[in-house]
Formats: C-alpha cells, structure tokens, sequence
C-alpha cells in the first residue's frame, strides 16, 4: 500500500516534470495559428471575388471604348463622305481605338482608321459573352504580355448589324494591374481588421478559457493531493463551461480516491503491525487452551474444542491479513465440502455475541456438497450473518419485531445459489449503489463497511457472484451464486 503512494507521488512528479518540459516549447500558439488561418481564408475569399471583379472591370472598360467608338461612328455617319485624315485620327484616338467597321445587311463599311495592325491576336464578342468567357479573356489579359491587338463585336448603332472594333490591350492591361494592386490594397487591409478582431474575439470567447483549463489541469497534475488546485468551474454555458464542471468533478473524485487510498494505506501499515502484535499474542492463547482438552471439568472439555477452533481461526486471519498487507492473497483451496456444516459453524460462531435474541435458520440440505474452500466460506458466511444481527438489533430499537435470519440453498444447472436473509430494516437506497466497495457501504452508524466487500472478494475469488435481492417487503436478503465444478 506504502508502494501504491509512492507510485501516485512519483507519477505526479513525472507529471510536473514533463509540464516543465511541455511549457518551452509552445513558440508558435493557437493565437498565432488562428489569426494566420484567418488572413488565408479572408485572402481565398479574395481571390474567389478578384476573378469576377477583375473581369467586370474589363467588360466595363470596353464598353466604355465601344460607346466612344459608337460616338465617333455618329461623327463620320454624320460628315461628310471623305473625312479628313487628320480629323480621323484625332476623333480614334479620344476613342482609343485603331479601326471602326459598321456591318449592315449586305456590306461592310470602314468608318474610320488609323494605322492598320499587322495581325489581330484575340476576338472578343461583347454581344454573347458569358461570366466565364469574361473571367477567361481577362486572365488572359493579364497573362499574356503587352502589345496585343483585340478586335472587338458589339451592337451595331444607326441600323448596321453589329461594329467591329480594333484597339491595343496595352492600356487595357495598365488599367487592369493598377485595379489589381488597389483592390490588393482593400483585401489586405479588410483581412488585417477582420483577422485582428476576429482573433480578439476566438481570445476571449475560446482561447483564454483553454488556456485557463490547460493550466489547471497541468497545476492540478503536479500535486493531484492538493484540493485547491482545482479548476474553479465559470458557469458559462457553453461546451467550455460544460468542460469546466466535468473537470471540476473529476478532480474532486480523484483528490477523494487519492485521500482515500493515502488514508487506506496508513491504515493498512497500522493493522499489519496490529495482526503481527497480534498473532504473536494469540499463539500462548492458542498453546493455553490445548491444556483444557485434559482438564476433568465436562464443562471446560466441551468449550475446549471450540476456543481452539476460534483461536485457530484467529491466528490464521491474522497472518493471511499480513499477507494481504504484502499483496499475497491466498488463492481458494477448492474442495468438495457440505454446505450445511459450514453455515452451522459461522450461526454457532455469530450467536456467541449478540445481545439480541435473533433466531437463525439453516434450512440447507445436509446432503448438498459443493466445490469451496470451507475456511473462506465460513469468513462468508459470519460477515453476512453478522451484518444481519446488527441490523435487526438497529431495528428492534424502533420497532418490536421477532428478529429472524434464514440461510438457503438451491442447486441449480449452473450452479449453487445461496440466500442469506432477514426481516430487518433493508438495505437504504444511499447506500446500494456501493454496497460491495471497502468502507462505502456501511449501512448503519459505527459500521466500518467491510463485511460485505470481504465476503464480495472472497466469493469473486471462487469464481462466483454476490448481489442484493430486491425486495417488495422489509428485510434484506443477499444471493450467493456458485459456478458448478
């Protein structure tokens, strides 16, 4: 038990150790993480708003040439048959484009033209062009280097089918770069203030009450004793605050285990030295009584037996309590035994106390052998009878009722099952859900708790069960079930 302390106190100072070694290393935190995330996505929506943007921005700037283009058509429609050269040129170029051509029905007019380009590089057709056409030809735009040649389609004015339009994408292209770099401009200025502000708020709301719990847990891991290290819970209502409170109550049951198993170990180095002390008192006890087998008196050789058997019994509690104390459980010596005797002999053992006159029935068959260890069998059976007694003498202070207990046995395909019970006051319900567990289920005042989980060990130790058997009316009754050998 000294062992399982040391154990926790060691593993705690494993625990603060590797949390000394753990704290250096955050360099780059969820802070850092979230605000990076968030100025990535915000930079993805972006680009996923740029290609539209970026190519409405072309479509509009060539309508704005194709509107001029459809001014200067009204200028040379308008005029006279020969426009002079000069006046040609100077109305192309306010409109920024090389070559005017209005199509009617049956034939194809040059308006106007300055210098013819050698090769026209891409068509562009305003009158049916989609969004992904748009996104396309602006990529392009971009892409590809200065100096290319568009011809343009567009509606036609006065009548004329559809004009054609030539111009150079080199102003086109400036104009789309400084649109670029003012709308990167924006984008990154909106990323920084939404990133700064939505890291504040994933600060305050998520990663403070984190932080707060991870230190808890790493404070509360360096010394699992110390009760106020525990995580105070905030009563937010959200998963945090449902994390909190989960802590919370873990930390509480584990500071209680550790209490518990710290004051168990005291403990259990106090009976140790108890049942040594003990045992070496008992043993002059046990040679003492040997003499009364020779004594005359028929009084003193009918007790003689038994107080041997009881000392017997004592001494060697005694020492397989020591064994226990050193982790050497004796495993159950299997034998085929009667039950009957074995139930008389813990009655006889058990009636030698009480002060209440309780009347105890051992209705098992004395034909009805069963595969136990007879000495574990009898510990059984005293702790149950025992706690029976102290029961009904609890309850016949408030009530006058004819104290009884009734011991049965029944053979079934499986196995034996066994029902010890009373018509005592029952089991309270506080108490049923840690019935078996040491020092948990004591059900009166100045009980230990340990009758039933010794008897619960023991019969776990053969292999079987013990349970408490709901019942309707007063009393408790506890079924013991035996697996067939």
């Amino acid at each position: 038990m000294l062992e399982t302390v040391t154990s926790h106190r060691t593993r705690a100072a494993s625990a603060a150790t590797g949390a000394a070694l753990i704290r250096p290393r955050l360099r780059f935190g969820l802070a850092g993480r979230v605000l990076v995330l968030i100025i990535t996505f915000v930079m993805l929506a972006e680009v996923a708003v740029y290609l539209p943007s970026i190519a409405n921005f072309r479509t509009n700037w060539l309508k704005d040439r194709v509107s001029a283009a459809y001014t200067a058509a009204l200028v040379f429609q308008a005029g006279p048959e020969e426009v002079p050269e000069a006046l040609a040129r100077a109305v192309l170029e306010s409109a920024s484009v090389n070559t005017i051509v209005l199509k009617f029905a049956d034939t194809r007019r040059l308006l106007a033209a300055t210098d013819m380009p050698p090769q026209i590089d891409d068509v562009y057709d305003l009158r049916s062009a989609s969004l992904w056409q748009s996104i396309v030809a602006a990529c392009a735009t971009l892409l590809y280097p200065a100096g290319r040649v568009l011809r343009l389609v567009a509606e036609g004015p006065m009548g004329g089918e559809f004009m054609e339009v030539t111009l150079s994408e080199t102003p086109l292209r400036a104009a789309m770069i400084a649109f670029s770099v003012r709308l990167l401009a924006v984008s990154l200025i909106i990323s920084m203030i939404v990133a700064v502000l939505a890291a504040l708020a994933i600060h305050l709301m998520i990663l403070r009450p984190v932080r707060r719990l991870t230190s808890s847990i790493i404070d509360f891991g360096a010394a699992p004793e110390d009760a106020s290290r525990m995580v105070q819970p905030s009563g937010a209502a959200h998963e945090i605050g449902v994390a909190e409170e989960a802590l919370a109550e873990m930390q509480l049951a584990l500071v209680t285990e550790l209490t518990q198993k710290k004051r168990l170990a005291a403990l259990g180095l106090a009976v140790a030295q108890i049942n040594h002390d003990l045992r070496n008192m008992l043993a002059p006890a046990q040679l003492l009584s040997d003499r009364l087998g020779n004594v005359s008196d028929p009084l003193a050789r009918s007790v003689a037996p038994k107080l041997v058997a009881t000392l017997d019994r004592a001494i060697a509690f005694c020492q397989s309590t020591l064994e226990y104390g050193r982790i050497v459980e004796r495993s159950p010596q299997i034998a085929l035994h009667p039950l009957r005797p074995i139930v008389q002999d813990a009655i006889a053992t058990a009636a030698l106390s009480p002060a209440l006159d309780v009347q105890i029935d051992n209705n098992v068959s004395s034909d009805l052998k069963i595969p136990v260890d007879a000495e574990q069998m009898f510990r059984v059976f005293l702790n149950l009878i025992r706690n029976a007694i102290d029961a009904l003498e609890q309850a016949a202070r408030s009530a006058q009722i004819p104290p009884r207990i009734v011991i049965s046995a029944i053979t079934e395909e499986a196995g034996t099952a066994i029902l010890v019970s009373d018509n005592g006051p029952g089991v309270p319900e506080m108490v049923r859900a840690k019935l078996f567990e040491a020092f948990q289920g004591a059900g009166r005042p100045g009980g230990t708790g340990l009758g039933l989980s010794i008897a619960a060990d023991l019969v776990r130790a053969h292999g079987g069960s013990i349970s408490l058997v709901h019942q309707a009316s007063t009393g408790a009754s506890f079924r013991i079930f035996l697996p067939a050998r």
